[in-house]
């Protein structure tokens, strides 16, 4: 885009997470496009919105829609999680809480390479799903998405840049 007049619809975004890596993504995704991405930390009130909701869909739309009546501003709420064929789908929307409350990344992948200990390669499918829902300043839930990305549990953790179960995937 060049010129002055050109302005995109939205031109701040409010996120629905208080996940400092999501962020920095969404940071790096929205700031070329001249698009001001604020955190849920920097609202006048403290929000609190608990993941109650039994699908990726219901939380993300939960978080988007709470987020943006309470900053009356665009608000994106996002959910996802891994689920593993072996374990029937687990954690899927657990998947931040699969090890307790305030476990971190590595205490979590650690739980799901014992919970998956024995099983060879073909036993270890699983799934990144992620539903991604914008809310408008009303609440008015204006877009959603939910993508999945088919894959394997590696048997140790691999690589370097990845949070989450990104190291096992």
């Amino acid at each position: 885009m060049s010129g002055s007049s050109s302005k995109l619809p939205i031109q701040e975004l409010w996120l629905a997470s208080s996940n400092a890596k999501k962020m920095v993504e969404l940071l790096r995704l929205l700031e070329p496009l001249g698009i001001r991405v604020r955190s849920m930390s920097e609202a006048a009130e403290d929000i609190e919105i608990i993941e109650d909701q039994d699908s990726f869909a219901g939380n993300a739309e939960k978080k988007a829609v709470t987020l943006a009546r309470a900053v009356n501003g665009f608000a994106i709420g996002d959910d996802s999680g891994i689920c593993v064929d072996a374990l029937d789908g687990a954690p899927g929307i657990y998947s931040a809480r699969f090890a307790g409350e305030h476990a971190s990344d590595q205490d979590r992948n650690q739980l799901l390479l014992t919970q998956l200990k024995g099983l060879s390669p073909d036993e270890r499918g699983a799934r990144f799903v992620c539903h991604i829902c914008l809310a408008s300043p009303s609440g008015e839930v204006l877009t959603r998405i939910e993508e999945d990305c088919p894959g394997q549990i590696l048997f140790a953790v691999k690589g370097e840049g990845g949070f989450g179960y990104d190291p096992l995937f």
